[in-house]
């Protein structure tokens, strides 16, 4: 909380892991809100997408008529943060997907989906995060994407280190909107969700 005045953030809550997000805003000093219809997504001052199913949310926000709102609200310059499925959903194009899936242009960059492979190649390791401080960020990767292209207008946030998949793009930002490969929720390392609360959501907020 700052000044006595709580931002409203929203977290997609079609499918994947909300409850996870849910408890990350609220120790970050934000008042979290489900979202599932288009009146609760025109309350928030910013929506949190977590990780899950891409493609289920994807059709998810099509029966809950919620995909050309969102993208109105990205277009009008929401701030939003997805994990995993989330950045998969931001993106403004996807490989390795159905070709009926829906994605929100919220971020200009080519995300292939399952990129570090299946369930059983998930995966721990430390990340160097451009604008956190107090050390490297404890990333789990749990059938996640990387980022193939990122646009001219998207600053890199996190490679992986080392490995077979080493220099490979696992967090971006453009303008309000932020994107991790990995869930930052399950730790309980706030950084991440403290960044994008309070330098993407109170500034345009006003609070």
């Amino acid at each position: 909380m700052l000044d006595g005045v709580t931002p409203r953030i929203g977290v997609l809550a079609l499918q994947g892991d909300v409850r996870e997000h849910t408890h990350a805003l609220a120790a970050c000093g934000a008042e979290p809100v489900a979202v599932r219809r288009e009146s609760e997504l025109a309350a928030v001052d910013g929506l949190v997408l977590p990780g899950g199913e891409s493609t289920a949310i994807s059709k998810l926000l099509e029966v809950f008529e919620l995909l050309e709102p969102l993208r109105q609200r990205l277009r009008d310059g929401m701030p939003a943060y997805g994990s995993c499925a989330g950045m998969i959903l931001l993106a403004n194009e996807v490989l390795d997907t159905r070709p009926d899936m829906h994605t929100l242009n919220g971020i200009d960059m080519t995300v292939r989906r399952n990129a570090f492979g299946r369930q059983v190649d998930s995966f721990e390791t430390d990340l160097e995060f451009a604008g956190l401080d107090d050390g490297p960020v404890r990333a789990v990767f749990i059938r996640a994407p990387w980022v193939e292209r990122a646009g001219a207008d998207v600053e890199v946030l996190a490679r992986v280190p080392s490995g077979p998949a080493a220099g490979t793009i696992v967090a971006v930002r453009q303008g309000n909107v932020l994107a991790t490969s990995f869930h930052p929720e399950v730790t309980g390392d706030l950084r991440v969700h403290r960044l994008f609360v309070e330098t993407l959501v109170r500034p345009r907020a006003g609070v």
